[in-house]
């Protein structure tokens, strides 16, 4: 995966100076934080930008709507080789 370099300004982790920040949406509150936000049960991420955590919703009903749709994930669908 292709990582753009960090500009001098870009947010960086609490943790280690060389890592970048991540973002997480927080479902609490409807926005997108830094690492210091609400309690981990209130949130989705880690993301690598605000821009892919402020999508976290439709990211996530995307990947529901493709797991439903999945027949090696379908619990609804019998089992291969066996009558309807």
């Amino acid at each position: 995966m292709h990582r753009e370099p960090l500009s001098p300004r870009a947010p960086r982790s609490r943790i280690g100076h060389d890592e970048p920040m991540a973002y997480f949406y927080c479902l609490k509150h409807n926005t997108v934080e830094g690492d210091e936000g609400c309690k981990a049960s209130d949130r989705l991420g880690p993301y690598e930008s605000e821009a892919e955590a402020s999508r976290a919703l439709d990211t996530a009903h995307e990947k529901s709507k493709a797991w439903d749709e999945d027949p090696k994930w379908n619990d609804d669908a019998p089992p291969a080789g066996s009558p309807e």
